[in-house]
């Protein structure tokens, strides 16, 4: 809310250039804003990609928390007024690549009631196949609209 107030000031006092720095400022910390929300639902949807590879099973909890995690990552990747997405498909693969680790921890506390270390859990599963797995469920829901 500064901002805004301080990019008021640069206006009215008619001091574009420092008025068009600050909302590039602005359009930097937005952005920053996004990404991190995209990577916090990263690591929720490979948490339970995770868990269905493991344990070779899938629940209607960890099925919703898939679907509202990818549902979400879309969302948040669209600009409201603007065209395309904050993030690339190369950039979002990077971003579920950097999340798996993550993901890995929590997953280990979580499939097989817990009893596997992340170590040996990743054991069991295919980090390729899972990030693949990821990734067509965001471009797949993405193409359907």
């Amino acid at each position: 809310m500064e901002e805004l107030l301080a990019l008021k000031e640069l206006l009215l006092a008619g001091n574009i250039a420092e008025a068009l720095l600050l909302i590039e400022e602005l359009e930097e910390m937005s952005k920053s804003d996004k990404l991190n929300q995209i990577f916090s639902y990263g690591i929720i949807l490979l948490i339970h990609l995770i868990k269905q590879s493991a344990e070779k099973r899938t629940t209607r909890s960890w099925e919703t928390s898939i679907f509202n995690a990818v549902k979400q990552i879309q969302r948040t990747n669209k600009p409201h007024q603007a065209k395309g997405t904050y993030l690339s498909e190369e950039e979002l693969l990077e971003t579920l690549e950097d999340t798996y680790e993550s993901a890995l921890k929590n997953a280990a506390l979580e499939a097989f009631e817990g009893q596997y270390q992340p170590e040996e859990l990743s054991q069991l599963v295919n980090r390729e196949e899972i990030i693949k797995k990821g990734m067509n469920l965001i471009l797949e829901r993405e193409s359907d609209k």
